[in-house]
């Protein structure tokens, strides 16, 4: 799959057919939001986890230099922590452009805060796209991110900020926190 994923997003989904749309964000979009939408509640999904598994080559960081930002991997029992948001099919020009380097939009449950559940939208970098870095060790990802900058600020900016916002939110996720540890250690 190519890095620009615009067009691919556009053929996935009729967003038509949603009466309301509801956008989960687990990385960036937990502290950040550049579009409008209508309304806004903390959530979770289940049976994924987060993973700073995906390359950047546009925003925290560069073609030559990629950066490493968040994807969700399959894992049972997993609860992930994030933001959803109840959007207008307008926003998703936006959106697709945003996360077009290897994202996909797929539908997912989302479980709001008053246990309310609702069928979704998420972006997922899978394996199979150009940008796809995969697995490695805790070292290793927190060296490419302490040495990588991009377009939207340093790769390791983007990891304490999100760091801090879960924390606010008394969510653990050993992943991040192990990375942000790893940073730390580097400054």
């Amino acid at each position: 799959m190519p890095f620009d994923t615009q067009a691919l997003n556009k053929q996935r989904q009729n967003l038509a057919d949603y009466d309301e749309i509801w956008l989960f964000g687990y990385g960036s979009l937990i502290y950040k939001v550049d579009f409008e939408y209508e309304a806004s509640e903390f959530a979770y999904i289940e049976n994924y986890a987060r993973r700073f598994w995906q390359g950047s080559h546009d925003h925290r960081g560069t073609p030559d230099n990629p950066g490493r930002v968040l994807t969700l991997i399959p894992e049972k029992s997993a609860r992930c922590f994030g933001r959803a948001f109840k959007v207008s099919h307008d926003v998703f020009a936006h959106l697709d452009h945003r996360e077009k380097n290897g994202y996909l939009r797929d539908e997912i449950a989302i479980q709001l805060t008053n246990n309310r559940v609702v069928c979704g939208l998420v972006y997922i970098a899978s394996p199979d796209n150009a940008a796809y870095l995969g697995e490695a060790s805790i070292s290793s990802i927190a060296k490419q991110i302490f040495n990588s900058t991009g377009p939207s600020g340093k790769n390791r900016d983007y990891v304490y900020q999100l760091a801090h916002a879960l924390r606010e939110h008394n969510e653990t996720d050993e992943h991040v926190f192990a990375i942000e540890q790893a940073l730390i250690a580097m400054e």
